[in-house]
This record gives structure tokens, C-alpha cells and sequence, in this order.
């Protein structure tokens, strides 16, 4: 193999990208795991699972506290 050759990156399913970001917005990550999932994800994929794991972690917490205050007033 050539230095200048470079592999290219397996498809990640979009479950995996999910679970990465998942454990990575609780700060917990083996360094093997995260070693194998810098090789293989790419920034575009990061972001955007992010970006879609924030706006859900959100919304949860917006529905959680509307429930609560309709149940605790009424």
C-alpha cells in the first residue's frame, strides 16, 4: 500500500451514528469505541445527528415540564 493511498471510510448506518452521539452527549465513551468511530464517521454525519439529538433532548425536556405543570395546577 502506497503512503499516499487512504481508505475510504465503511458506511456507517445511521442507528450507529445515533448511538455514538447518544453516548457522546452523556460524556461516556470507551477509547477504543471512540477510536473506531473517529476512522469510520464523518463530521457531516456528526453534526447532523447532533443537531437532531439536541432538538430531540429538547423537546423532551419542554414536554416533560408541560406535563408536569398541567398535572401539579390541575
Amino acid at each position: 500500500m502506497s503512503l499516499f493511498m487512504t481508505e475510504t471510510p465503511k458506511k456507517v448506518g445511521p442507528l450507529s451514528v445515533a448511538k455514538t452521539v447518544f453516548w457522546s452527549f452523556f460524556g461516556v465513551r470507551r477509547r477504543a469505541e471512540h477510536e473506531a468511530d473517529v476512522s469510520r464517521l464523518t463530521p457531516k454525519q456528526v453534526v447532523i445527528a447532533g443537531l437532531i439529538g439536541g432538538v430531540l433532548f429538547v423537546l423532551t425536556i419542554v414536554l416533560v415540564v408541560r406535563v408536569v405543570l398541567h398535572l401539579a395546577t390541575g
